[in-house]
């Protein structure tokens, strides 16, 4: 079941809309919570629709990376061994899968709970992995590969002495590029898809390198929202520095 949802999220990049949420939530102490959130509402209601998928039932499953790394250890070690390392950086990671047919809700979240903001940089990797190491069933022996070609985007955070930033960059130029022109053809159907950032400080926000961003009550967290075309065409444009009252 699991890895059917993960291959519908490979869908839904496809033939309909869904919605990324990245949200970022930073204590006093700079230990906190990063998860990326893709709803697929909408897929969830056209399947229904259209009668694609009868054996969707209702769930709410979290999983832990380091269970599956330990249960795919030896399908692991006969990866190269850059990728190996790869996958091991993920072992603090869950994903956490909500389906509800009665609401046509789901999603699939990514997490990891850090104590330092430098353990959530591997948050586009373990989504992008995810899908390979996903058994598809309790005990299943799916054979992991590697699949260089879907880690093409990365993103660095940092924060420290009241400033926070994030860097998004390209990882492989070349499939990179690749991806970009494979999503051509599917672009009018990706113009309702979003990526939203929502990071939340435990201070008050001084100031944003964003100037169209969005602000709680209390000036401690902010939202900002480009189309998903957009930012996958130039990931700079959600590139962020903020600096926090003292």
């Amino acid at each position: 079941m699991l890895k059917k949802l993960l291959f519908l999220l490979a869908l839904a990049f496809i033939i309909v809309s869904c919605q990324f949420t990245e949200t970022l939530t930073i204590n006093a102490d700079g230990s906190g919570r990063m998860s990326m959130n893709i709803d697929m509402k909408e897929m969830m209601a056209m399947t229904q629709s259209m009668d694609m998928d009868s054996t969707m039932v209702k769930m709410d499953s979290t999983v832990a990376f380091k269970d599956l790394l330990k249960e795919k250890k030896d399908s692991i070690a006969r990866l190269p061994k850059a990728d190996q390392e790869k996958l091991k950086k993920l072992k603090d990671y869950k994903i956490r899968t909500v389906m509800n047919p009665e609401t046509s809700d789901l999603f699939i979240d990514v997490f990891v709970d850090f104590k330092n903001i430098d353990e959530a940089n591997n948050l586009m990797s373990s989504l992008n992995q995810a899908s390979a190491i996903m058994p598809e069933s309790p005990g299943g022996g799916t054979e992991i590969k590697s699949d260089p070609s879907s880690d093409v985007l990365g993103v660095r955070y940092s924060y420290a002495k009241n400033v926070f930033s994030r860097d998004a960059y390209i990882k492989d130029k070349t499939a990179y590029k690749k991806q970009k022109d494979s999503l051509k053809s599917a672009e009018m159907f990706m113009n309702s898809m979003n990526y939203t950032l929502k990071y939340t400080f435990p201070k008050k926000i001084k100031s944003s390198s964003i100037e169209d961003a969005s602000y709680s009550l209390d000036g401690k967290t902010i939202i900002v929202e480009r189309s998903f075309m957009d930012y996958f065409k130039d990931p700079d444009i959600l590139d962020l520095q903020i600096e926090l009252e003292k």
